[in-house]
């Protein structure tokens, strides 16, 4: 493999390994809170039992997720650094906020609430987590919003220097603040986060309530959650449309691979079973058609057109099997998982809803799907757009570093890799041991 290729490898590994940690940082931080929050209300203890039970998961989580995301901006310079000499001026600056603001202030917080349980009031003790908890979600708003501007570039321009080298320069800071792709793109993920949290808890607690323990404390951690989850899923769905008709505006590549549009057509029909073949580029299978429906959900009209692969230069689309099947099976967990929220806060509402043993394993067993969509949902985002890495702007392959060579890549890359596999037992082992513990 070339520099290109491993380096591709490698920010692919070590950026999916890092969002394993932060959407249930994004979505456990307001159930913690909401937690003790009750309890200062209530003065209920199993509150507060709750509180410092999910707390301390989430403190194991925290602190793996910070380990694996500072390990991702050493390789802008390592294995990107023209991509860091063509943007860093823009890129740069929502990084460089994130950091001395949203990250900060979580951390500074983050110490109030676990150091502080006997030292300041109920009040202040609540109000700082829930400081951790906006600062948290404030954190991956600057971080999408440097995403967006990778995905849809505004508010710039390109300035040639003295050595002939181009580079691009922020003109309107505030185009980037409001780049609706960057802000639908916050939703989403945000609100997926809040998915991974909530069947965290479901799952855990589904697992304690099979085997009868503490079932006041894990019927009202799973009704909670269920609650949580159902809201969630939807808010997922809608912000997904949303994000698809931004797509549809700004990278029609990506659209034509997330549906498998090979002809520029109009009243695009949506095929619940498909199957590309792009060697032929066509679709071997399309089968249950729903007429109409692509282009009603991209552009807002039964009859709009979607420009297809065909009319793209080959070099300029990006592959098409990982897109599709990405995004295919990203919808179909997001629709089942939905389907288990909606259960969860029907059953939960019983007096002996431990009774239902067969769903609550299923919700055991479906502890891992929001992980997974997450992830693909990435793959669309991140492989749906190349060969662009700033789309329309800088290729991916103009981006790699110049002066590293295979050798180094190669060790970078299984150092990294055996650095996460080692943290991977260490999170998996510590999640394990303190959540079959209780409370």
């Amino acid at each position: 493999m070339d520099v290109l290729t491993l380096s591709r490898w490698q920010f692919a590994i070590t950026g999916m390994f890092h969002f394993i940690f932060v959407p249930l940082t994004l979505g456990l931080s307001i159930l913690i809170a909401y937690f003790e929050t009750r309890y200062v209300m209530t003065n209920d203890e199993t509150w507060l039992k709750m509180a410092k039970f999910w707390g301390k998961l989430f403190l194991i989580n925290f602190i793996l997720g910070i380990v694996t995301g500072i390990t991702m901006e050493f390789q802008f310079g390592m294995n990107w650094a023209e991509y860091s000499k063509y943007v860093g001026d823009i890129f740069g600056a929502p990084l460089a906020i994130e950091a001395t603001v949203a990250f900060f202030l979580e951390s500074v917080f983050i110490g109030v609430w676990v150091f502080g349980w006997d030292k300041i009031s109920k009040k202040m003790h609540a109000i700082s987590i829930w400081i951790v908890a906006v600062a948290t979600n404030l954190s991956a708003l600057w971080i999408l919003l440097a995403n967006g501007w990778m995905q849809h570039p505004v508010g710039y321009h390109l300035v040639t220097n003295t050595a002939g080298q181009v580079r691009a320069e922020m003109i309107d800071f505030a185009a980037m603040l409001v780049n609706p792709y960057g802000l639908i793109k916050f939703a989403h993920t945000v609100t997926s986060g809040y998915v991974v949290a909530a069947f965290f808890v479901m799952g855990i607690s589904a697992w304690h309530l099979v085997r009868r323990n503490e079932m006041t404390f894990f019927k009202r951690s799973f009704r909670v959650a269920s609650i949580f989850g159902l809201v969630a899923c939807l808010l997922v769905a809608v912000t997904g449309d949303f994000h698809g008709v931004e797509i549809a505006k700004t990278q029609p590549t990506k659209l034509a691979a997330m549906e498998a549009v090979w002809e520029t057509q109009r009243g695009v029909s949506l095929s619940l079973i498909q199957f590309p073949d792009v060697d032929n580029e066509r679709n071997s299978i399309a089968w249950l058609n729903i007429p109409n429906l692509a282009s009603f959900l991209a552009v807002r009209d039964a009859n709009g057109e979607i420009k297809g692969l065909k009319d793209f230069p080959k070099e300029l689309r990006p592959p098409v099997l990982p897109t599709f099947w990405s995004f295919r099976i990203m919808v179909a967990m997001g629709m089942f998982m939905t389907l288990i929220s909606i259960l969860g806060v029907y059953l939960s509402g019983e007096k002996d809803f431990e009774k239902y043993k067969l769903f609550l394993t299923v919700v055991l067993f479906s502890l891992p799907l929001p992980y997974i969509a997450g992830q693909l949902g990435w793959i669309v985002a991140e492989v749906g757009r190349q060969p662009w890495i700033v789309y329309g702007v800088l290729k991916t392959s103009d981006a790699v570093s110049k002066s590293i060579s295979t050798v180094q890549v190669v060790g970078s890359l299984l150092g990294f890799t055996l650095l996460y596999g080692g943290l991977a037992v260490i999170d998996i082992y510590l999640l394990a041991k303190y959540s079959r513990k209780g409370p």
